[in-house]
């Protein structure tokens, strides 16, 4: 492989929030000036400020980071030399890719033909059996609801139905038996087709108590490949990652090593060259190939952390036609974890809470790391996915690193939006992850969720006309003042106290009044699931509100006949708007 050295003294950062910070802070450590763009709303952001420079997009696109002709435009107007995509948006985009070679600047990434082969995980697939890396049963192309029920009879259930564009938990669907497969097929069909144009789906068998391990990859232009050791992302959500942690509890040095050489082995097959991950599910001492994330990853602060590798002035210098600066992986430097502080209510089956930052005071201190792109004041755009902040800490050993974590998500404060700090408090003190025994469907099986109080503002006062409210934030009491006749509708001398709701464990979100069925989020409306006329009853689906990147089942609030529907799929829903009216019977 041969390389050209191109100086790099300007780069256009093509994302928004940490990332693009993150990016921005190593291009302004190697003497790199940044450019930021942002769409109609976000010129007062903070990765707005942060840049050199920043530059609105001129788009029809409602989100447009995604149009292509219109990042290139602000590129070329602004005279850079190269394009950082971050992760998300058009980072996996081959298109992209090639399009920014095509104009003349350097893409800060995978060349386009390993981003097409990687990013079709049928394609991917195949690569890895032609390398001879290990991968899960599954099969050798696409399928339809039948033939992924062949497979599913032939080699057992359960069965993953997975897209072949997909990647971070999007279009995966699993039918745990036969009369599941038409409703997996669907669901993984048509979230890929929503999130990547392309409802092209393939089936595997599904390892039902596996752990997910990701190997990160560095490649430059000159031929060297170099894995830097694993990640344990087996904390999830909707298969979706939610905690991850360096090194892995359940890997020792040899699966390392193991694992480390399948990675660099198939990132030198499919010619890679940039910051990527290889990622593995690992059950009963065997590992196997899952997919490759072609990009820059959420979690990568961990691999920082444990090598002392800065991995994005890695891909600046990678990008400029330099060399990897080191020739192997160094052994793993002490134990970092991080949690993803999403805007989400996980006493409410992880339901998204847009809104406004009112407080944001993050925690600080020796071996605590905080990568946000928010400020107080600062506003949760539903547009976008719900990450407010990463919390990373590092110790010289596991226990350390937990005992400072415990102590880091006791500082955070955050006001305004629920998040998902209640839940990384109760996880830490559970005996089995504090022991490191846990697997993908642990957060699930484990009954944290079902113990986590909702987040909830209950109006209440203190002594008759104080004019005060007592509010729950992160699980800790604050009284907040009024104007005089502000706070209405308790009792005299009544006690104040924060409101906490029962959940019912899988229970769809549920919002109304009176006989009338309300949004309880900001979204797009995916699907609707009854008719006007017919009898539902108290917890049945009436329609699917996708908010922040995530789909949210609202359910009946009580039985009796849908009187009217007034939402239908492919229409917004404000946050309050109605849904149905259900009268009962």
């Amino acid at each position: 492989m041969t390389a050209q050295t191109r100086p790099i003294r300007k780069v256009l950062v093509a994302n928004r929030g940490e990332i693009a910070i993150r990016v921005m802070r190593a291009c302004r450590e190697e003497g790199i000036a940044s450019v930021a763009v942002v769409s109609d709303g976000e010129r007062d952001s903070l990765h707005a400020r942060y840049a050199d420079a920043c530059v609105t997009l001129e788009s029809e696109h409602p989100l447009p980071y995604l149009d292509i002709d219109a990042v290139l435009r602000v590129a070329t107007e602004t005279n850079v030399d190269a394009i950082h995509p971050g992760y998300g948006f058009l980072a996996e985009n081959a298109a992209f890719a090639d399009a920014c070679e095509q104009a003349g600047f350097v893409f800060i990434g995978p060349p386009a033909s390993a981003i097409a082969t990687m990013g079709d995980k049928v394609r991917a697939r195949s690569a890895a059996l032609d390398a001879g890396v290990n991968v899960v049963p599954g099969t050798d192309g696409a399928v339809d609801a039948e033939m992924a029920r062949a497979f599913g009879d032939r080699v057992g259930y359960p069965i993953a139905l997975k897209a072949a564009s997909g990647g971070g938990g999007r279009g995966l669907r699993v039918a745990r038996s036969s009369d599941q497969v038409d409703e997996a097929f669907r669901g993984a069909s048509g979230e890929a087709a929503r999130y990547f144009n392309d409802p092209v789906v393939y089936a595997e068998k599904y390892l039902d108590h596996p752990r997910h391990i990701e190997i990160q990859v560095m490649a430059d232009r000159h031929g060297n490949v170099v894995a830097l050791g694993e990640r344990d992302c087996s904390i999830q959500r909707r298969h979706q990652k939610l905690v991850e942690e360096s090194p892995s509890p359940v890997i020792d040095a040899a699966m390392r090593a193991e694992m480390n050489l399948a990675a660099e082995i198939l990132a030198r097959a499919v010619g890679y060259v940039s910051a990527g991950t290889v990622e593995f599910l690992v059950q009963d001492g065997q590992h196997y190939f899952l997919e490759m994330n072609t990009r820059i990853q959420v979690e990568h602060p961990v691999t920082e952390l444990v090598t002392g590798i800065d991995l994005v002035r890695e891909q600046l210098r990678i990008g400029a036609g330099e060399r990897l600066s080191f020739d192997r992986a160094p052994d793993p430097w002490g134990h970092a974890i991080e949690c993803r502080v999403n805007a989400e209510d996980p006493g409410r089956d992880f339901q998204p809470t847009p809104g406004t930052l009112r407080s944001f005071i993050a925690p600080a201190g020796f071996g605590v790391r905080i990568d946000t792109g928010f400020v107080a004041g600062g506003e949760i755009d539903p547009r976008f996915d719900s990450l407010i902040a990463k919390l990373i800490v590092w110790g010289r050993d596991r226990e350390e690193a937990l005992s400072r974590l415990a102590r880091a998500l006791r500082d955070f404060e955050v006001e305004g939006v629920a998040t998902t700090i209640p839940l990384y408090q109760a996880l830490i003190r559970h005996p089995a992850f504090a022991s490191g025994d846990y697997d993908t469907g642990f957060l699930e099986r484990s009954g944290i969720l079902s113990r986590i109080a909702p987040f909830v503002v209950q109006e209440a006062a203190g002594a008759p006309g104080d004019g005060t409210i007592l509010v729950e934030v992160n699980g800790r009491p604050y009284r907040v003042a009024f104007p005089d006749g502000a706070v209405s509708g308790v009792p005299a001398g009544a006690t104040a106290r924060p409101h906490r709701a029962t959940r019912r464990p899988g229970a769809a979100v549920v919002m109304a009044t009176g006989n009338t069925l309300t949004s309880p989020i900001q979204g797009t409306v995916l699907s609707v699931a009854v008719e006007a006329g017919v009898t539902v009853e108290q917890g049945q689906l009436i329609c699917v509100i996708e908010a922040m990147k995530m789909e949210n089942e609202i359910a009946a609030h009580q039985s009796g006949t849908v009187e009217a529907l007034h939402v239908k799929a492919g229409q917004s829903a404000n946050a309050g708007a109605p849904i149905a009216d259900i009268v009962p019977a």
